[in-house]
């Protein structure tokens, strides 16, 4: 199976607090990799890093056999790299439609190829009976699947998910969870970062665990959940 993207040795410093501390991972084609860890464990760094969004001081990300440590989010988004916020940033102003537009655009400069793009990654979500809605009229499930669509519409190789699956209730939630395993059905490899365990469970192939920026277990999900480094630093006794 083709390794889509690695990342080796990645270590984040800032001034002379080191956020990210010496650690790889890698991606296979249609697989899911899963980053946990408690508040503050270097997560997000490290997922900026390989993104693009934080600047790497040591080590490489490899993404389909090229180093793209020093290239810019806009065009390992072009190359294939396709992400998520923690937070929603609609438009509010523009339709559902529109606002995957935007990301559609970034890929396809004529409007009739990208918007076919936007409606297919609306349909994929499940929001295409929402397409001429506001965005601004969307509960937080909806948000959520919004901000998928957007990444979706960049037509990405490999998905960054950050936290997607925050806040949703129990039905959203197994909505959601379905919705991201159907994915890796099309080819498309996901990294994400999630706190809930039955998340990670249900869909993570493969498991890092973080904590003070460095790897301290990976494993499958039942391999870690059961390791007792993780149970103290990050799942606790209960």
């Amino acid at each position: 199976m083709q390794k889509m993207l690695s990342a080796e040795k990645i270590t984040v410093k800032y001034g002379g607090l080191i956020a990210v501390n010496d650690v790889s991972l890698s991606l296979s084609e249609g697989k899911i990799l899963g980053l946990i860890g408690p508040n503050g464990a270097g997560k997000s760094t490290l997922f900026n890093a390989v993104t693009g969004f934080a600047p790497v001081t040591s080590g490489k990300v490899i993404f389909y056999d090229q180093d793209v440590t020093h290239i810019p989010p806009y065009i390992r988004t072009r190359q294939g790299m396709g992400r998520t916020f923690q937070t929603e940033r609609p438009y509010q102003e523009l339709t559902v439609l529109e606002n995957v537009l935007v990301a559609a655009f970034l890929r396809h400069s004529s409007r009739q190829d990208a918007e076919k793009i936007a409606l297919a990654a609306l349909e994929k979500v499940g929001l295409l009976d929402r397409a001429h809605q506001l965005s601004s009229d969307l509960n937080l499930a909806r948000l959520r699947r919004l901000e998928l669509a957007k990444a979706l519409a960049l037509e990405p190789k490999v998905l960054f998910l950050d936290e997607i699956m925050a806040g949703l209730n129990p039905p959203s939630l197994k909505e959601m969870i379905v919705l991201i395993r159907g994915l890796t059905s099309t080819g498309i490899s996901i990294v994400m970062v999630e706190h809930i365990m039955e998340a990670i469970i249900q869909l993570a192939d493969h498991v890092i665990v973080l904590a003070s920026g460095s790897k301290i277990a990976e494993g499958s999900a039942l391999e870690v959940i059961n390791d007792v480094q993780v149970i103290d630093a990050y799942l606790g006794t209960d």
